[in-house]
């Protein structure tokens, strides 16, 4: 075991920009920034326990609103730093881009923002309680952020670290109170805290995380997540509601090159590729090397197999990789050194040396786990949805292609179904998708046509869950969809040929116009993943009511909003808008499509994995589960329905 003594810290810069530019540290002062503090301090915890220093985790929603984040690793060092002549714990705490990290000593693999997490979380902070539990002793030391005639002060210590006591156990506890004068609000979230936490669990097999929510009295909640499969467990739990074509999912893992690559991958009756991949621990929604190694071994692995058995005889073409990932879901887990991350978001792992880490480690392993006799039935289970997929690949093209000429025959019908803008800027354009004939009308009336196009939907949108590409196609309003977008579908999917920047859903806001968003959102998500990743799919959110008195109009988006506007008032006259059909022109576009006073949220992809869990579980074929989620979860209002895991920005 590798000493972590307080010689292992290095220092970078100081700590006073972070109060002044919150966002470029934590990337908003919204709930996604909030949460970003806790994700800093436990990582930091997780951090001890990828290296194998510590094996329990516990988060704990204190009763006056402060978070606590206790592990039983090592614990931060409380020796003098020899440069800056203070303890380690207060090293860590007040400089910023101080950490262990940074050499390779003292972690082989760290997750987070390699230093930066503590002395942000202290900065932004009310104040910060820090106890660590190290060689038999106990040491405390607080931090406080205050104003006075001189200004802000950020996370200033209120006395040097002290020695508190003798102990048996060893660690580090955090507890911080997010400060109300840097975040619009300090509510942390049970539901995402513990969404992350069993995330964490099933990418740190054995570990035990731990979630207390004290803040109600007589209502405390917890869970707790441990999973001795690991990534296994992952896609057990991803494939729950589907049925898989073999039990056990394959189990995956070696070491290339110092990056350890685990991998487990299942396949089941669907259609859909599902696959999701982190490093140290961090998730990569947009992918990146590691997964173009994976797929890429993947393909070449199956051929040579195919091969072998002789379901491909010499004379025949490979199969296509898509063709041996229908229906897969796979998790890919790497543990790695020196990260590199590109794309829009920062979720894209660049480093090329990932690649064929993981081409060696699934070019060494599967082999063999298809070739064993005990496995034979996986493997031709395998083989044979593949041959069946590349023969249904080959009738999209025919349909896709027929659709190509169909498109051009019949764009005189979608132009009379679609009223394009008259702009021709895509990155100004908007397109409202709208149900039925009576609002497109109102919506073609009322909308600024230099820029806002409209597209009514007539006939019913097709669950598209588990329906292959030519059934896609051959719907009616999903082909109008496709053609009025321009990007083209799946493997075709592009993004820059999108024709507007915003693509926003506009429906009724009762259970109808809730079950068309929700269908609408899996087309998009299954067939379309780009326009959500990248921001451009919006849901339009018409008032619920109008409240008139004299010559002034109010209207209101939901009840919470009534009895406040209507609170003391008399003599007002209330409509209630049932559909968007009941509102004239002028209306419409005042209240839901004037970007002056309109209220858009954009639907945004927070956490993938479950995202595809929910969408296989309210969209897919088993009545049961659907059946429990909704009981649970009734109230479609809140940021916990399928709408929106994937979450929900006002806009």
């Amino acid at each position: 075991m590798h000493d972590y003594t307080v010689s292992d810290i290095k220092v970078m810069e100081g700590l006073e920009a972070v109060r002044v530019r919150p966002g470029m540290y934590i990337g908003s002062t919204g709930s996604r920034g909030l949460h970003h503090l806790l994700w800093e301090i436990v990582d930091n915890s997780v951090d001890e326990a990828a290296n194998g220093y510590a094996d329990t985790i516990t988060v704990t929603l204190e009763r006056d609103g402060s978070v606590s984040v206790e592990d039983n690793g090592r614990g931060i060092p409380v020796g003098i730093h020899e440069k800056l002549g203070v303890s380690g714990v207060e090293v860590v705490f007040t400089q910023l881009h101080a950490g262990g990290k940074f050499g390779n000593d003292s972690y082989s693999y760290s997750g987070g923002l390699h230093g930066v997490g503590a002395s942000v979380v202290n900065a932004l902070s009310e104040w910060v309680k820090v106890e660590v539990a190290t060689g038999g002793k106990l040491y405390a030391m607080s931090f406080k952020s205050f104003e006075d005639k001189d200004g802000m002060h950020s996370g200033i210590p209120e006395g040097p670290l002290a020695e508190i006591g003798r102990t048996r156990r060893q660690g580090t506890k955090v507890t911080f109170m997010p400060d109300a004068r840097v975040f619009e609000t300090v509510e942390m979230n049970f539901e995402i805290i513990a969404r992350r936490l069993r995330e964490l669990a099933y990418l740190n097999r054995g570990v035990r995380f731990k979630l207390f929510d004290l803040r109600e009295r007589g209502n405390a909640k917890e869970r707790e997540y441990h999973f001795e499969g690991g990534v296994c467990d992952f896609v057990k739990y991803l494939n729950g509601d589907k049925i898989p074509l073999y039990p056990e999912p394959i189990y995956i893992s070696g070491k290339k090159d110092n990056i350890v690559v685990e991998i487990a991958m299942q396949h089941s009756d669907g259609y859909s590729e599902n696959v999701f991949s982190y490093v140290n621990n961090i998730p990569t929604t947009e992918g990146g090397t590691h997964e173009t190694g994976f797929r890429a071994a993947l393909t070449k692995v199956m051929n040579d197999y195919c091969r072998r058995i002789g379901l491909l005889k010499d004379k025949d073409a490979s199969l296509s990789g898509e063709d041996f990932r229908e229906g897969l879901t796979a998790v890919i887990s790497l543990k790695m050194q020196n990260i590199q991350f590109e794309g829009q978001t920062k979720t894209k792992l660049g480093n090329t040396e990932a690649r064929p880490a993981v081409e060696w480690v699934m070019q060494d392993k599967l082999p063999p786990i298809l070739e064993d006799l005990k496995n034979a039935e996986l493997s031709a289970m395998i083989a044979d949805k593949a041959v069946k997929a590349a023969k249904a690949r080959e009738a999209a093209r025919k349909a896709k292609s027929m659709a190509r000429e169909k498109s051009k025959l019949e764009n005189a019908p979608l132009v009379g179904k679609l009223s394009s803008c008259t702009g021709r800027d895509p990155k100004l354009n908007e397109l409202f998708i709208v149900e039925g004939d009576s609002a497109g009308g109102s919506a073609k009336q009322g909308r600024d046509r230099r820029f806002q196009a409209i597209l009514p939907l007539r006939g019913k949108v097709l669950n598209v869950e588990k329906k292959r590409l030519e059934q896609v196609l051959e719907n009616e309003e999903l082909r109008s969809l496709i053609t009025a977008l321009g990007t083209g579908i799946g493997e075709d999917f592009n993004i820059d040929n999108l024709k507007y920047d915003k693509v926003v859903i506009l429906s009724d806001a009762d259970q109808d116009g809730g079950h068309i968003r929700a269908l609408l959102l899996t087309f998009f998500y299954r067939y379309t993943k780009g326009l959500i990743t990248d921001g451009h799919v919006y849901i339009g959110q018409p008032p619920l009511y109008k409240v008139q008195k004299g010559d002034t109009a109010v209207y209101c988006q939901d009840d919470k909003e009534l009895e406040k506007v209507t609170k003391g008032l008399k003599g007002y006259t209330l409509q209630r808008y049932k559909g968007l059909g009941e509102m004239n022109p002028e209306q419409l576009w005042e209240t839901t499509m004037d970007p002056k006073n309109r209220t858009m949220v954009r639907v945004s992809i927070e956490d993938a994995a479950t995202v595809e869990h929910l969408v296989t579980l309210l969209m897919g074929d088993k009545v049961a589960p659907r059946k429990e989620y909704i009981q649970e979860f009734a109230d479609f209002n809140k940021n916990d329905s399928f709408a929106g895991k994937a979450k929900l920005d006002n806009q």
